[in-house]
């Protein structure tokens, strides 16, 4: 943990930050490259799922020791999270995001070298502790751009951009490994993560909103700083923890086993089962692109956050997981696949809304280190749910009972995570306890807080 600066920094969450003139033009551009950016992390995270059946069966490899292979990749991926998350503070996010990406492309090497189950886990570890860190320290850098009443629309492009990472990703990689052979989206993928780090070197910069940086003698009014455990224990933070740790729980899902999934157990073919991956997320970009701008439309209209972004998070975690516990049970295969599109695709709504929400109760001069910690421990799913799902097929009289059965276990942590977002998450309470707003109206009860 990086030590915390000895004099107390400024509490800029009542009113806006003194800050240079926001340039849009270049606030876009960055948030262009950070969707780019989020693409490009997406198609790393699928490409083994994708290859999932071909590496299967050139390797010699069971279903557990896949599961492994598959969960491996978050071995390290929370702490490392956790850990950059304390330095982001004192290390720029043009700089974090370039290390990141080069990190990528050197993770899928080992296995072009040689292909064995010892380098497919050791590139995934490498690829786990770039990507620890990637979402939350990206949405950190976005939010420089940005004030927090306009941070809607590029929330959900960021987190669009992992929506379009796996549009895109599926057919182009699936076509790669069809035509090409398996290892030859490893070498592309290695590829585009070193061009847009050779890019972001020269484009990215820390927008005006950096509240990690320490005052200016012209400006004595000290930055706030709160203990850690006070605010990772509001109720705010753990029920945003709890709906991202549902969602990742079928994210994790989705990445590892779901091509897997459609091929063996419903007989689609690999382009088919591409096109089924791209359309649910097309439908996450859908709803992205729709319910963040509609949370912010809610709270300019005086709607309160715990209603307008956190039971929208917890809700869209609950509606998955019945979407979840249905579709096994289904026998119709247009219903089963829309059940599907519902089951992985509308959680997607809970990754930029948990943010949104956390950002709420933290100083902006912490919002780094807590953003690593949320990101840490809600991404913990993805140490357990492959590795699990894998256990439990091989463990299974049949495989079509031991995905039921993994698909139920999910349901039911989605379901009591969502729930858990719904009634903990309160950011206009927990942030005025803080101290962060001053004593008014409570938008909750219309009465005094």
């Amino acid at each position: 943990m990086a030590p915390q600066p000895s004099a107390p920094p400024a509490d800029r969450s009542a009113r806006r930050p003194v800050a240079r003139p926001l340039d849009r033009r270049r606030a876009w551009l960055v948030t262009a490259m950070i969707v780019t950016f989020m693409v490009i992390n997406f198609a790393d995270k699928s490409v083994l799922g994708l290859a999932a059946v071909p590496i299967m069966d050139e390797l010699h490899i069971s279903n557990s020791t896949y599961g492994l292979i598959s969960s491996s990749f978050y071995l390290l991926f929370s702490l490392s999270g956790l850990v950059v998350g304390f330095f982001s503070s004192r290390i720029s996010s043009r700089t974090m995001l370039f290390v990141m990406a080069l990190l990528w492309a050197v993770a899928q090497l080992p296995v072009l070298a040689v292909a064995a189950v010892p380098t497919l886990i050791a590139g995934r570890v490498l690829l786990g502790v770039a990507e620890g860190p990637a979402a939350s320290m990206s949405m950190h850098a976005l939010y420089k751009w940005f004030p927090p009443e306009r941070r809607g629309l590029p929330s959900a492009l960021q987190i669009g951009g992992a929506a379009i990472g796996t549009l895109v990703s599926a057919p182009v990689l699936t076509w790669l490994i069809t035509d090409f052979g398996w290892r030859s989206a490893y070498a592309v993928l290695a590829v585009v993560s070193l061009l847009w780090a050779l890019v972001w070197r020269r484009t990215g910069h820390d927008g005006p909103y950096d509240e990690t940086r320490p005052p200016r003698a012209a400006d004595p009014r000290p930055v706030k700083h709160l203990p850690y455990r006070r605010l990772l224990l509001t109720g705010t933070t753990v029920g945003s923890i709890a709906g991202a740790f549902g969602a990742a729980w079928a994210l994790a899902l989705a990445h590892a086993w779901l091509p897997a999934y459609l091929r063996t157990q419903l007989g689609l073919g690999p382009q088919t089962v591409a096109t089924a991956i791209s359309g649910i997320s097309a439908l996450s970009l859908v709803l992205l692109l729709t319910v963040s701008p509609l949370m912010d439309a809610l709270k300019a209209r005086g709607v309160s956050s715990r209603w307008s972004s956190g039971a929208a998070q917890g809700a869209s975690v609950c509606v998955a997981g019945c979407a979840m516990a249905a579709f096994p049970f289904t026998d119709g295969d247009v219903v089963r696949l829309l059940l599907i599109g519902v089951a992985f695709g509308t959680v997607a709504v809970a990754i930029p809304l948990h943010y949104v929400t956390v950002a709420e109760v933290v100083p902006a001069a912490q919002r780094g280190a807590v953003f690593g910690i949320v990101a840490a421990t809600g991404t913990l799913p993805g140490l357990i749910a492959p590795f699990v799902t894998g256990h439990l097929i091989d463990a299974a009289d049949t495989a079509s009972s031991g995905y039921t059965t993994a698909f139920l276990i999910a349901a039911a942590v989605m379901l009591l995570a969502g729930a858990s977002a719904i009634a903990a998450i309160r950011p206009e309470r927990d942030a005025r306890r803080l101290g962060l707003l001053r004593p008014a109206t409570d938008p909750e009860k219309g009465a005094p807080a």
